[in-house]
């Protein structure tokens, strides 16, 4: 088996602080912003704006990488998302707080698109999934950890985790900076070190023309539908006012899908690199789907909690195997280019949409027809794979 590249090292341990510190100011930001006396809807528009900042700046960023190069434009983020988490520290006012997290959110879809970018151009194709599941390792290491610290860190004072976040982007960027090797402006193979062919930009139209690349921005979408956006919406309120349990429970039983996701992370890669994309990421999303529309029917707390567990297992089989087909359909010779950003965007999309309308499916229809639509977006990734092609060259 091939060993990573260095560079992928780099980037690996840079993402884990990033989400580390992500995790790090998530019990702080909502609690900041109510200090300001403000209503319940505009303290959620402090954690909203993030993500919409995050969605809008995206075609801008996959052109921005096109022009200016991937690492450059992960520094830029890293750097804009250190200045504003800083200057959410010192906040005079709900207005200050709103403006400079929604500036972080530009930042974030720079570093996010153009780490994507990193990864696919710094992974050869041969461990390109285990680089992948290492990645999304990272990240759910970050964010299982960091509200722990962040909880921990609030008891001496609200602004003190915006202070350690910042720190912590920028000791990620001086480490990215000075320890990274530089990206080949040539498609280089890392192993053999060999040039190659020169580095082309994939447009979006063109990347549509090839089924895999839609059913990744599908799978994407699913993902953030129900794995960023239901998972932490949804769950929790289902689980204290659908089961009647407390609140303790809410966070019992995504510590449980964590468990299973990091479960299947730490083999998913490996898998798809040994036998293929599609035959782990077709049961992943069946397993995901299934699941899913089912947990809003559990009777009970520990069937919920089964089939959490089970729903991130799912979710662990297919998240990281699609980054893998995605580098695959654009090559370690190829700049993503909106094709990139498009990507980056289909999970944004779903991470924002998928709580408002399962949230208003849920008030009119009731827990269980909510999960079953979820259930059905995961579903309708899992049709285009298998109409789509195996993206693993042999």
């Amino acid at each position: 088996m091939k060993h990573l590249p260095r560079g992928l090292w780099v980037l690996l341990a840079a993402n884990v602080v990033i989400a580390l510190g992500y995790g790090l100011i998530a019990p702080a930001l909502p609690l900041f912003a109510d200090t300001f006396g403000v209503s319940l809807t505009a303290v959620t528009a402090v954690v909203s704006a993030f993500a919409v900042m995050r969605l809008l700046f995206a075609p801008a960023t996959g052109r921005l990488v096109t022009v200016l190069g991937e690492r450059r434009i992960y520094l830029t983020g890293l750097a804009i998302v250190a200045a504003s988490t800083l200057a959410c520290a010192f906040a005079a006012s709900y207005w200050q707080l709103l403006v400079f997290r929604a500036a972080g959110g530009i930042g974030s879809t720079m570093f996010s698109v153009s780490a994507m970018a990193l990864l696919i151009r710094l992974a050869p194709p041969q461990i390109r999934g285990r680089a992948s599941g290492y990645f999304s390792a990272g990240f759910l290491i970050g964010n299982l950890t960091g509200p722990l610290i962040g909880a921990a860190l609030v008891g001496y004072g609200l602004q003190l985790p915006f202070v350690v976040y910042a720190v912590a982007l920028v000791i990620a960027a001086i480490g990215v900076a000075t320890m990274m090797p530089p990206v080949p402006a040539h498609g280089v193979d890392q192993t053999l070190a060999t040039a190659t062919a020169p580095v082309e930009t994939v447009t979006f139209g063109r990347a549509c023309r090839d089924d895999a690349y839609r059913a990744i921005l599908a799978s994407n979408f699913a993902q953030g539908w129900a794995s960023m956006g239901v998972r932490i919406a949804l769950v929790p309120l289902f689980v204290t006012q659908g089961l009647g349990s407390s609140d303790a429970w809410a966070g019992v039983i995504l510590a449980f899908y964590a468990g299973g996701n990091m479960i299947a992370i730490l083999t998913a890669g490996r898998l798809s690199d040994r036998f293929g994309r599609r035959p782990v990421l077709i049961p992943g999303l069946a397993i995901a789907a299934a699941s899913t529309a089912a947990l809003g029917y559990s009777p009970n707390l520990a069937v919920a909690l089964a089939l959490t567990t089970v729903g991130g297992l799912g979710s662990g089989l297919f998240a990281p195997t699609h980054q893998a087909a995605l580098g695959d359909v654009l090559g370690i010779h190829q700049r993503g280019g909106s094709a990139l950003a498009a990507y980056g965007m289909s999970s944004d999309l779903g991470a924002v949409t998928g709580p408002m309308v399962t949230g208003a499916v849920a008030t009119a229809w009731g827990f269980g027809p909510a999960f079953v639509l979820t259930g059905l977006v995961c579903a309708v990734a899992l049709a285009m794979w298998l109409a789509a092609r195996e993206t693993l060259s042999r």
